[in-house]
């Protein structure tokens, strides 16, 4: 079984700043990648998500892939 990734890091908080950690759960196509490819915990997901929708909508991250 795989490891919740924020969890085995001791992450607490999932920042909409950090893209890189972000980068990881986005496939090439710029689509969040779902719970059961990702590993994390039902929590942690919905977290992961509105980091995601949220570095969105800060210019950080991109909506699309080009």
């Amino acid at each position: 079984m795989k490891q919740d990734f924020f969890s085995s890091n001791n992450i607490k908080h999932i920042d909409y700043k950090d893209t890189d950690v972000l980068k990881k759960f986005i496939n090439p196509n710029g689509r969040i990648v779902g719970r059961k490819r990702s590993g994390l915990t039902a929590k942690n997901q919905r977290k992961l998500a509105l980091s995601i929708k949220r570095s969105r909508f800060m210019g950080l991250l991109p909506f699309v892939a080009k």
